[in-house]
């Protein structure tokens, strides 16, 4: 039984991974602002046949993140993969033009989507298996500017150069997951994949790929297909 910490875990693509690793009878710890949203997901998690620890957290707060993955190693042992998941997006996707963007807007999607993902890993660090992978989820829009996505994209360019530092540094495979679009509360709506239909594809970057290629790389849709065919 695998131990997977998930930040963000109380909807969209976080949800989907603690129900898929659930459904494969495994230890699931995950953490959000909203104690409620979580509830649900450990149901769904304990009903597919995996085990759910739940902690209210914020990946602004390093404290925050010291606890659940303290939390975790207790509970459930070494930690084996991360998912640094949890995001924010203010403002609706291509309408948030970085000029006209407030500054607290500015500054949660860097402390969130940022700051969140070096907080996450680095907590986790003490706490890892030997084999441990550390996963974040990203998009295009981190590489590929795009007319109105204003301080969100250049948050997710954060994320992913410290994804890419950490894997020079660490022994660790770090590497970013690229599902394409997918359509969550964090996308207002647009139209995309489903997170459940994608996060086999989750498992499969922590599970089934070799380690030594995807540290550092970022891992396309493509890429998993072309791999599981």
């Amino acid at each position: 039984m695998d131990t997977v910490v998930i930040t963000g875990a109380s909807r969209g693509i976080g949800a989907a991974i603690a129900r898929e690793y659930g459904e494969h009878g495994d230890r699931v710890v995950c953490c959000a602002r909203s104690k409620d949203a979580l509830d649900a997901v450990a149901s769904d998690v304990r009903e597919a046949g995996g085990e759910a620890i739940v902690q209210r957290a914020d990946v602004r707060d390093e404290y925050d993140m010291e606890r659940l993955m303290e939390t975790a190693a207790r509970e459930g042992g070494e930690v084996d993969t991360l998912f640094a998941n949890a995001g924010v997006y203010h403002g609706a996707p291509g309408e948030t033009p970085l000029a006209e963007e407030s500054y607290s807007a500015f500054d949660e999607h860097t402390q969130v989507n940022g700051r969140g993902v070096f907080a996450a890993i680095r907590e986790a660090l003490p706490h890892l298996a030997d084999d441990a992978r550390l996963l974040v989820p990203s998009g295009s829009i981190a590489r590929d500017a795009s007319a109105g996505f204003g301080s969100y994209a250049a948050s997710k360019a954060f994320a992913e150069a410290l994804v890419r530092q950490f894997a020079a540094e660490l022994e660790y495979p770090t590497a970013v997951v690229d599902p394409g679009q997918v359509s969550s509360e964090l996308t207002n709506g647009m139209q995309g994949r489903d997170p459940d239909d994608v996060a086999p594809m989750f498992r499969w970057a922590a599970t089934e790929t070799d380690p030594e290629e995807i540290d550092g790389a970022v891992l396309s849709l493509r890429d998993w297909k072309s791999a599981t065919r």
